[in-house]
């Protein structure tokens, strides 16, 4: 007959392959129910993996099956997602479980298109995501998640966030004329993210998305200080100027407490469409050899590709447009490895201390 001891012995066979660990070492495995040749048993996961659990499944299935005396075998995969820590000194945010900074040193490098596309991915492995377009003086979200309207205020306090492909989403473009000039000094744009941040009723999100402003002046400061950020992922090319500006983004997180989750090498080679020549237009693996210096994880590359382009400025970004697609396949592939690497980190327990409050004897 099978115990939990053999059970749990069969089980530690299967290794997550996003970790390259067992499920039983990082005691995902919970729940065991053996009843003579039925086993039942949960197992949790601290990232969403949608479209992994049927595998996972199976592969849990198969090496419970390999203990003797087990017939019938019930394996529940699912997520639970939590809020990890942040910069210390800074509160929570309500409804929102995780931020992560989506940044670069400099404009032009494909940042807010990796940020739409990460979060996007995100979404369609089961988690509730939410996108933040804080680039104040280039709102550029409104137009890639296709969203043409104004979010309302239910109490005159507060803002409803604008959803589409089931992401909230909210950005100062939202609020403003497409032509008009957002003529504001670095005070007046960090109180109006501030507003966007805190004065949009986000419902129970597991990842925020902040589509942080280019380079790494007043306002990003400010916004790295002042945001609970779980982690910033750093968009570059392959181009020794990108890189120049991305080791200062790098920096200024480093500085704030924010720890960098990855770097993304976006527009790293161009591939012909008409004769399929390759070229390394900006340089040729600048961004993971920027990774490897600052022992950072390397989260990936993204080719400089016209569909990419396209479908953004259509609306449609890459992983709704073409999901089964290789460019879709590679911002999951990202978003996948971020969403791992927030759940290693550590949990945050602020919820659970104790509130003290002194009064004066009367």
């Amino acid at each position: 007959m099978a115990t939990s001891e053999t059970l749990l012995q069969a089980l530690q066979t299967v290794v997550d392959p996003n970790t390259g660990k067992d499920f039983v070492s990082t005691r995902a495995i919970k729940n065991i129910e053996i009843n003579g040749g039925d086993v039942s048993f949960d197992v949790l996961l601290g990232y969403p993996a949608k479209s992994q659990v049927p595998a996972l499944r199976s592969a849990l299935i198969a090496a419970a099956r390999t203990v003797p005396g087990v017939a019938n075998v019930s394996a529940n995969v699912r997520s639970e997602i939590i809020a990890h820590a942040v910069q210390r000194g800074v509160p929570l945010l309500q409804g929102v479980k995780n931020i992560v900074a989506v940044a670069s040193g400099k404009g032009g490098v494909g940042k807010s298109t990796t940020a739409v596309n990460l979060a996007l991915a995100l979404a369609a492995e089961g988690a509730r995501v939410g996108l933040l377009d804080a680039d104040i003086y280039g709102p550029s979200q409104p137009l890639m998640m296709g969203i043409d309207a104004r979010p309302v205020s239910d109490d005159g306090k507060t803002m409803e966030p604008l959803e589409n492909y089931g992401v909230q989403v909210m950005s100062i473009g939202f609020l403003v004329a497409h032509d008009e000039a957002m003529i504001w000094r670095g005070p007046m744009a960090v109180q109006a993210l501030e507003q966007l941040l805190r004065q949009t009723n986000w419902k129970d999100l597991d990842y925020l998305i902040v589509d942080m402003p280019p380079g790494t002046g007043d306002i990003q400061l400010t916004l790295s200080q002042r945001v609970p950020m779980t982690g910033a992922v750093i968009v570059t090319t392959p181009q020794d100027i990108a890189l120049l500006d991305a080791r200062k983004g790098i920096k200024m997180f480093e500085k704030v407490g924010v720890p960098i989750l990855g770097v993304v090498e976006n527009m790293a080679v161009h591939v012909c469409s008409q004769c399929g020549h390759v070229e390394h237009i900006f340089g040729a693996e600048g961004g993971k050899k920027m990774a490897a210096e600052y022992d950072t994880p390397y989260l990936g590359a993204l080719p400089l590709d016209i569909n990419i382009r396209l479908q953004a400025d259509s609306g449609k970004p890459s992983v709704v447009a073409d999901p089964d697609g290789e460019i879709a396949g590679l911002y999951k592939t990202v978003a996948r490895q971020v969403a791992v690497a927030i759940a290693a980190r550590n949990k945050d327990f602020s919820s659970k201390f104790p509130t003290i409050s002194i009064s004066a004897d009367s």
